[in-house]
């Protein structure tokens, strides 16, 4: 094969998939190879671009590490990662909606008892949530996991604290019999993605903000239901319209309701301002 030109090289580069055994890798490999083959035409991509393209994904993968995933933030700032849930968690009536997984995510949270405090220690308001984890039929399910995190007052993760910083604001709480959960945190507040990489350039080039709306992460699993990811957004945040990550949806944005220092929820005492959020969740049977 050779002397290919502008026109016929598409099909020939396609013609190399013919021995292909995977039927499903082929067909995405194909789609690939057409719609970059497609978008290199339409640009007419320069040298000078082309070569910009490859540093920009080469510098993107050298600021991955074990507690940072750019390439993740690049997929979730470009709304791929939420279509990607899209078409993967299309949810039935009484199932709450998932969202987008983040680039802070870290297993092996300790696991606490209800009405456990995540956060202790950690700079921000205090916070109570509480509610119930359900099925889509309303049947109660008991000893489901909610596997929570959320940045602390200032709007940074604990891993944005260093290589060597302590699990901070992280936990996984269990529901009981009548499938309930509940546990202090602190009130999450907006923060910026990360913009000292390629993807915070990125965003600047394309003329926009990094800001994501406030809200506090959890995976939701029980045997026998599908595991949820999503966020609990802060009702009245001004980047709801505008998430930089496009994960807001309404059915996720509740209510932080402000109470005065006194006896609190499960007979705490608070001795300043705290916040209570009543969310309760639905799981898909698997």
């Amino acid at each position: 094969m050779r002397n290919l030109s502008e026109a016929t090289l598409t099909d020939a580069v396609l013609a190399k998939l013919a021995g292909a055994t995977d039927a499903r890798f082929k067909q995405i490999m194909m789609s690939l190879i057409k719609h970059l083959h497609a978008f290199v035409r339409e640009v007419e991509l320069t040298d000078e671009e082309w070569l910009t393209g490859i540093e920009f994904l080469t510098a993107t993968g050298q600021k991955c590490d074990q507690k940072r995933q750019e390439y993740i933030l690049l997929s979730d700032t470009l709304g791929v990662s939420m279509l990607v849930e899209a078409i993967n968690h299309r949810k039935p009536s009484g199932a709450t909606q998932s969202t987008v997984l983040g680039p802070f995510y870290v297993p092996g949270a300790p696991e606490k008892p209800l009405g456990a405090d995540i956060a202790e220690g950690v700079e921000g308001d205090p916070t109570y949530f509480s509610g119930c984890v359900r099925a889509t039929d309303g049947k109660p399910i008991a000893g489901a996991t909610l596997d929570l995190w959320s940045t602390d007052g200032q709007g940074c993760y604990d891993v944005q604290r260093g290589a060597d910083a302590p699990m901070r604001a992280r936990g996984k709480i269990r529901t009981d019999a009548n499938g309930c959960y509940s546990f202090w945190t602190i009130k999450p507040v907006s923060y910026p993605v990360p913009t000292d990489g390629p993807v915070g350039r990125m965003l600047l080039k394309m003329g926009r903000h990094p800001y994501r709306p406030a809200h506090t992460h959890m995976i939701v699993s029980a045997p026998g239901y599908e595991t949820l990811t999503t966020h609990v957004f802060v009702e009245g945040d001004r980047y709801l319209d505008s998430d930089a990550v496009f994960g807001v949806k309404n059915s996720l944005v509740a209510p932080f309701v402000r109470h005065e220092p006194g006896v609190g929820p499960n007979g705490r005492q608070m001795e300043r301002p705290y916040y209570t959020v009543v969310y309760d969740f639905g799981l898909n049977p698997v």
